[in-house]
């Protein structure tokens, strides 16, 4: 059986928990069968920086961090159901695959 594979990532949780559970409202409507949302583990990337410019002063140091939240959702293919979600409003900072698999 056919089946398209949505990978969802995003640092914004919020947005990114929204418009799965959109898609899969869209997908439960047509009667796409659905897996997920799966989250996959969370990315976190460091930094630490030295506050001040010069080697003058003490050493102190600001950390900085950006997670990175991935979701995973496979529906069976149902062309009215991928024609809908292809036409959701994706909101900023939120990057989205489609990606069709056997």
């Amino acid at each position: 059986m056919q089946k398209a594979r949505i990978a969802l990532s995003s640092i914004d949780i919020n947005k990114l928990n929204t418009l799965a559970v959109e898609i899969k409202d869209i997908s439960d409507k047509f009667g796409a069968s659905v897996r997920g949302p799966i989250p996959l583990p969370t990315k976190r990337l460091k930094i630490t920086t030295r506050k001040s410019p010069c080697a003058d002063g003490t050493e102190t140091y600001e950390k900085w961090e950006m997670r990175v939240h991935k979701r995973l959702i496979d529906i069976g293919v149902n062309e009215r159901a991928l024609r809908r979600i292809m036409r959701i409003p994706i909101p900023d900072g939120v990057h989205i695959e489609i990606e069709l698999k056997d």
